[in-house]
C-alpha cells in the first residue's frame, strides 16, 4: 500500500505537555496549581472567561492530573449568563453561591430548565446544550469536575470536543425531566451502603444522609449516582470532635466542604503509618478546612479529615467513571480495601495504630477552642 503525504511527513518532537495543558493556556484564565488541596476556591483569583462569558479559574492537584480530572470554578455575574456551550466531555456541577436557571437541550430539541441554588449538585450529559443564568443581583459561583482532560486527550482535537453533533445520551427518552429529584434509594454492595439514583439533587447541606459508621463512629454517609458513567460520589456528615480513620486508595475522588471546620492531613503512604514519630513532619501536607475547600488526595496517599469545629461537618465527594489501569488493585470480590485495615489486608490505619501526635495535635486544637474531644 502507498504511503500518503501526510502519513510520511517528519513531525518535530512534541513538547513535554499534554493536550489539556495548551486548552487550560488557550482559555486565557488562571490555573492554580497544589499538590494536595485549597483552603477556599472561592478565594482564588479569576479572570474574564472569553469562551464561557463571566470570569473563571481552573485548579490542578496532583490526584486530578493523575485521574485525569478537569476542574475550575467559574463566576456568573449578577442578572446575567454565560454562553450556551456543549462538549464531548462530562460535567458535574455544585453550587457555591448564588442562585439560577439552568437549560439543557439537544438539537431542535425543548429546552428543559430547573432551577438551582446554593449547594445544588447536577450532572450535564456529554454533548448537550446548556446555559447557565444568575436569578440574582450579585456574582453567583459554581465549581465544576469533568472528565475534559481524558477526552482531550485522547482527541486532541478541540473542533471534535466542541462540534460534534454526536448525543451519547437522549434527554428526551423518559416522560419526565431529566433533571428530576426523586428520593430513589437502593441499599448495595459490601457495606450496605444507600445510593441515592438522581441527576440532580437540590440542596447537598440539606439532604438526609444515611448512617455509615465505618469511617468514623456516629458518622453518616449516602452515595449517589448521576450520569451514565460520571459522576458518582456521595455526601457525607459527622459530628464536631471527631476524625475519620487514615486511608488511601486511588486518585480521582474531589471533595469538597459544605460545613464544619477543621483541617485535612495527608502524606504518601509509602512514609509509613506514622510519619512523625519516623522523620516525616516535612512531608505531611495539611488543608485548613471549611465551607468551600476542597482536597483530592493523590494516588496512594495516606488521607483523614478532622471536624474540630463546634458543630457537624459535612462534605461532598465527586469521583466515578473510570481509572487507569496502572492504579486498580483495590477492589477484590468481597471488598474494598480502603475499608479494610492495614492487618487485615486493607490500606485503612486503625486509630490504635496511628502516629500519637495526630490524636495529640487534634485535641490540642480542640482545647484552644473550647471544644469537646468525642474520641473514645
Amino acid at each position: 500500500m502507498a504511503v500518503s503525504d501526510e502519513q510520511a511527513v517528519v513531525r518535530a518532537a512534541r513538547p513535554n505537555q499534554f493536550p489539556y495543558d495548551f486548552f487550560m493556556e488557550r482559555e486565557g484564565i488562571p490555573v492554580h496549581r497544589a499538590v494536595v488541596g485549597v483552603d477556599d476556591v472561592t478565594s482564588l483569583p479569576r479572570a474574564d472567561w472569553a469562551r464561557c462569558g463571566g470570569r473563571g479559574v481552573f485548579i490542578e492537584l496532583d490526584g486530578t492530573f493523575q485521574s485525569e480530572r478537569g476542574l475550575y470554578v467559574a463566576e456568573i455575574p449578577g442578572g446575567a449568563a454565560l454562553a450556551p456551550e456543549k462538549h464531548l466531555y462530562e460535567e458535574a456541577i455544585v453550587v457555591l453561591q448564588g442562585s439560577g436557571v439552568a437549560q439543557v437541550w439537544q438539537g431542535a430539541g425543548d429546552r428543559i430548565t430547573f432551577e438551582w441554588g446554593e449547594g445544588s449538585l447536577f450532572a450535564l450529559p456529554p454533548n448537550t446544550w446548556h446555559q447557565l443564568f444568575n436569578s440574582g443581583p450579585v456574582p453567583a459561583l459554581f465549581m465544576a469536575v469533568t472528565t475534559a482532560p481524558r477526552i482531550i486527550n485522547a482527541l486532541d482535537d478541540l473542533t471534535l470536543v466542541f462540534e460534534s453533533e454526536r448525543c451519547p445520551v437522549d434527554l428526551y427518552a423518559r416522560r419526565t425531566s431529566y433533571f428530576q429529584t426523586p428520593d430513589t434509594r437502593t441499599t448495595e454492595g459490601w457495606y450496605d451502603q444507600v445510593i441515592l439514583h438522581s441527576n440532580f439533587i437540590p440542596d447537598t447541606r440539606a439532604i438526609r444522609l444515611d448512617d455509615l459508621e465505618r469511617k468514623v463512629a456516629g458518622g453518616q454517609l449516602t452515595g449517589y449516582r448521576m450520569g451514565k458513567r460520571f459522576p458518582h460520589g456521595h455526601i457525607s456528615e459527622w459530628s464536631s470532635g471527631r476524625y475519620h480513620k487514615a486511608h488511601y486508595h486511588e486518585p480521582g475522588a474531589v471533595l469538597l466542604g459544605l460545613d464544619g471546620e477543621g483541617y485535612v492531613l495527608a502524606w504518601d503512604s509509602t512514609l509509613g503509618t506514622q510519619p512523625y514519630r519516623d522523620g516525616h513532619e516535612h512531608a505531611v501536607v495539611k488543608v485548613n478546612w471549611g465551607r468551600n475547600s476542597i482536597y483530592s488526595p493523590p494516588n496512594g496517599w495516606f488521607h483523614q479529615h478532622f471536624n474540630s469545629g463546634a458543630g457537624p461537618a459535612r462534605h461532598v465527594a465527586v469521583y466515578g467513571e473510570l481509572l487507569p489501569l496502572g492504579v486498580h488493585g483495590l477492589r477484590t470480590e468481597r471488598e474494598w480495601k480502603g475499608m479494610v485495615s492495614l492487618q487485615q489486608g486493607g490500606t485503612l490505619i486503625e486509630y490504635e495504630d496511628e502516629d500519637p501526635r495526630v490524636r495529640d495535635d487534634f485535641e490540642a486544637d480542640l482545647r484552644r477552642k473550647g471544644i469537646r474531644c468525642e474520641m473514645r
